[in-house]
């Protein structure tokens, strides 16, 4: 009986042991500048924004943004936080695109698409039909009245 409760106590000891071993995945969801989407390297500490995720550089201590489990089949080996899906199922930026004022998919589905959901142009944008095909709603003001037109209204020079 001795011994029988010997070996239980080994073995819940060693059971607790490989349990302390075999960590549970790391949850790398961070919030980087400006709330922005990111990605949290193994130091729990260093926080990336998602679009610099398997860019070829390493901006984890240890390269943990760069390997290959996790950059081997983009965007499907991105955990889906990083990952904004384009209205082009053949299209996808990461998720710190959407939002940002440019149009990152190629039909602005990232800035002004219902899956989106973006907020209205920010104080520092001039909202108006862009002509450009780099922006979709919103043009930054430091284009205003800069002898270029942005806005198919021409807008962004005589009223911005």
């Amino acid at each position: 009986s001795a011994a029988a409760l010997l070996v239980l106590v080994a073995t819940v000891g060693l059971a607790v042991a490989l349990g302390l071993l075999l960590r549970a995945p790391v949850n790398h969801f961070c919030a980087a500048s400006n709330n922005r989407t990111g990605f949290l390297c193994d130091d729990r500490v260093t926080c990336i924004p998602a679009s610099q995720v398997c860019n070829r550089v390493s901006n984890c201590r240890h390269g943990e943004d760069e390997q290959e489990e996790l950059c081997g089949d983009l965007p499907r080996s991105l955990p889906g936080h990083l990952v904004f899906h384009c209205s082009n199922p053949a299209h996808w930026v990461y998720a710190d695109q959407r939002c940002n004022g440019l149009n990152d998919c190629g039909d602005c589905s990232d800035e002004t698409g219902s899956l989106a959901a973006c907020p209205p142009c920010g104080s520092e944008w001039w909202s108006c039909s862009p002509v450009l095909h780099e922006y979709c709603s919103c043009v930054p003001r430091r284009l205003c009245r800069d002898g270029v037109q942005h806005c198919l209204d021409w807008s962004d020079e005589y009223v911005c």
